[in-house]
């Protein structure tokens, strides 16, 4: 068998299942098939007691199904019968008369864990790279292979909606606390623990304990129970999603209706609902953005990349400890973490420490695991042990003339073959370069906060950047776990080029008498995660103006109306939440209008207009300036260009992103809408010319 690799150990038959051609396993229809031909032999081979499923990766046990067989089919009907397809399996694993046992370390993922969920007993390895999850919402779908009816089964339903609503994480200590998984071992000992649980197993010895509180088996117990238990998910899920994605809704109905009817009508259910989601115009754009991230995974020059091992960082706030956390824990790099006094570096320290003490109180690493990690970084305030550096991120303020007295006072100790990254939002890499002796090793690299938890990294190189310099800070970006676009030198980039017109028409419809809530209530049921007066607050209005001004010459230039609020608010005290006080007021963790701030946007009587326009005025600023990207180069592609609307900025990724947006709602639509706005509100809106040219020759960008 291509995928099963079977060993015969104390009348037990061990399978490996290792996909040869990839890094990790997934479900495919040639697995299926082969375990199919493997329950046969196991049913008709009297002198095997029963079975273990174990992977042949190293950390990985099944990453899911396999997201081709699923693109491959267009109508839902086709999707229904691959669902349906894998129910069949996972039955006869599950009514087996022989005990088939899990054996799960590392990745267990969608369908990994939906066939772990078939077996009649999990053991996994309590190694902190053993995580376990049920995503398929993030793809616009449920799980599709008994998810929605096992899960809630075995550990209960509010912990199970809990899970698949979300698509988070399991580790490997949670999901023994719950009863999600039987038995934790070393992973050097996994393979013999699960041939022993067959055996215990087989005798009639083992007995599952019900680990749900006595509160949960109550409520769960009783249909007026589960009834409030599915009516408050809804109006959560509701309040999230604000009705824009369709999975979350069919999730609940899915796990309601196997309840009632019981599980066989339940995961015929499941089956018709995958079909019908997975031909939803919401799960095809976010598969395709999860295969835009995919390929994103993949260095363009991976023959270039030189060895970085030791990474220095300058300034030890908020960005700087974020980027020393990603690179210590997924990237396992030496970190020297330099501020101005040994004081400030601490406090970087500290907070990084702090996060790593919580994962591990948490059990989801040991301590050993979080010392480890912790030995990788040193705080400094000299650069002495700089000689040794392979790469130095900067962090510090968005100042011209400090960054260039960095780059002169580090170039004196740094080797030669060491790469300059600057993490700049906005300053032009070019000109930071200029003070350079070696301007072809200045790179921006472009983190979004918090960097522990946003995915993107946005990498910007010059005309003069070296190849291999691109290749290396690309490696680098993706073993910090990082999502990575390149992008061409230009004022703010790509992602703070178009969040800056998009936030100026915030303001400009504060001018005009929007008031603050509506204007972040509109953007929110848009789809976007955060309203631009909430996100404004968050970036400080020192930021914005300074970004403003980076930006101004190139938007002035096309006729574009600027808002000339940020400064003066600034010049009035108020800065954001930084200091408490921007469009919210902050006490503690109350959040309220500041209606101190309409004095500045003509007063308290505020004026809403039509929803759906301020909706279109402000996301079709930041659509059109995507296009003006992609027209000037600044971008390399479609694809880029949604991956960093999406993972930096928060654009509604059930849309795919700008592009995928205007492909869908037809490129002249949005143009004649642009033209449109153009008449009505100022050139602003004019449309870039690669739009143009698309709606005239009736052309798409995918």
């Amino acid at each position: 068998m291509s995928n099963l690799n079977i060993d015969i150990s104390k009348e037990v038959a061990v399978l490996a299942i290792d996909n040869p051609s990839e890094k990790v396993n997934t479900l495919n229809e040639t697995m299926m098939e082969e375990f199919s031909a493997f329950l046969d032999e196991l049913e008709s081979n009297d002198s095997l007691k029963g079975a273990v499923l174990i992977s042949g990766k190293e950390n990985n046990f099944i990453a899911g199904a396999d997201i081709e067989m699923f693109k491959a089919r267009e109508t839902a009907d086709e999707i229904e019968q691959l669902s349906l397809s894998g129910h069949r399996i996972l039955n006869r694993i599950e009514e087996s008369i022989k005990p088939i046992v899990v054996a799960i370390h590392g990745s267990c993922m969608g369908g990994g864990l939906e066939l772990s969920l078939a077996c009649h007993y999990r053991t996994a390895s309590s190694h902190s790279k053993t995580v376990l999850a049920l995503p398929e919402v993030k793809l616009g779908i449920l799980p599709g292979t008994g998810g929605t009816q096992r899960l809630p089964r075995l550990i209960g339903i509010q912990k199970s909606l809990n899970y698949i609503l979300t698509g988070k994480n399991i580790f490997a200590r949670q999901a023994y606390k719950m009863g999600l998984v039987d038995e934790l071992v070393h992973k050097d000992a996994l393979r013999e623990a699960a041939i022993k649980a067959v055996h215990k197993v087989d005798a009639g010895t083992f007995k599952r304990e019900d680990k749900r509180s006595s509160m949960e088996k109550m409520i769960e117990g009783n249909a007026l129970g589960r009834s409030i238990i599915f009516s408050q998910a809804r109006k959560q899920i509701f309040a999230q999603t604000k009705g824009n994605y369709p999975a979350p809704e069919q999730i609940i109905e899915a796990v309601k209706f196997g309840y009632k009817k019981g599980k066989e009508k339940g995961l015929l259910n499941e089956a018709r609902l995958f079909g019908e989601l997975g031909a939803t115009k919401e799960s095809r754009a976010l598969v395709n953005l999860f295969f835009a991230m995919t390929n994103a995974k993949k260095n363009p020059h991976q023959e270039l990349i030189k060895p970085i091992n030791k990474i220095g960082i300058l300034g030890a706030g908020l960005m700087g400890a974020g980027i020393a956390d990603v690179s210590i824990n997924k990237g396992s790099y030496s970190i020297l973490l330099k501020d101005r006094d040994l004081e400030s570096t601490a406090k970087g320290e500290q907070k990084i420490w702090n996060d790593l003490d919580k994962k591990s109180k948490k059990r989801i690493i040991t301590t050993f695991d979080r010392d480890i990690a912790a030995s990788r970084i040193t705080g400094v305030d000299s650069y002495e042990g700089f000689e040794s550096i392979d790469l130095v991120i900067e962090a510090v303020f968005e100042n011209l003339e400090l960054k260039h007295q960095i780059i002169k006072e580090v170039e004196e100790i740094i080797p030669d073959h060491t790469i300059f990254a600057s993490n700049t939002s906005s300053l032009p890499i070019t000109d930071i370069a200029k003070v350079s002796s070696r301007p072809e090793q200045v790179i921006g690299m472009h983190y979004f906060s918090p960097v522990q938890k946003m995915p993107l990294l946005e990498i910007i190189v010059t005309k003069q950047t070296a190849d291999w310099v691109t290749a290396t800070a690309y490696d680098v970006g993706v073993k910090q776990g990082k999502t990575v676009i390149v992008v061409n030198d230009g004022p703010g980039f790509y992602t703070t080029r178009i969040l800056a017109p998009f936030m100026n028409e915030a303001l400009l419809l504060l001018e005009e008498g929007a008031s603050i809530e509506f204007l972040d209530k509109a953007m929110k049921q848009f789809g976007y995660p955060v309203g631009p007066m909430a996100l404004l607050d968050e970036v400080g209005f020192d930021v914005g103006a300074h970004v403003g001004e980076t930006m101004k010459p190139m938007f002035d230039g096309r006729g574009a109306k600027s808002s000339s609020k940020a400064q003066e608010l600034i010049d009035s005290g108020f800065l954001g939440r930084k200091n408490g006080k921007g469009m919210y007021s902050y006490s503690g963790k109350q959040k309220d209008i500041n209606r101190e701030i309409y004095t500045h946007f003509g007063g308290m009587n505020r004026k809403n207009p039509e929803m759906e326009i301020v909706q279109h005025r402000m996301a079709l600023m930041m659509i059109n300036e995507a296009a003006w990207c992609l027209q000037e180069g600044i971008i390399k592609s479609p694809q880029d260009g949604d991956l960093g609307a999406i993972l930096g900025l928060g654009f509604p990724p059930f849309t795919g992103g700008p592009f995928r947006y205007i492909d869908q709602s037809g490129v002249q639509n949005v143009v004649e809408k642009l033209h449109d706005f153009s008449e009505r509100f100022g050139p602003r809106f004019k449309p870039a010319q690669i739009l143009v040219d698309k709606a005239k020759n009736n052309t798409l960008f995918y």
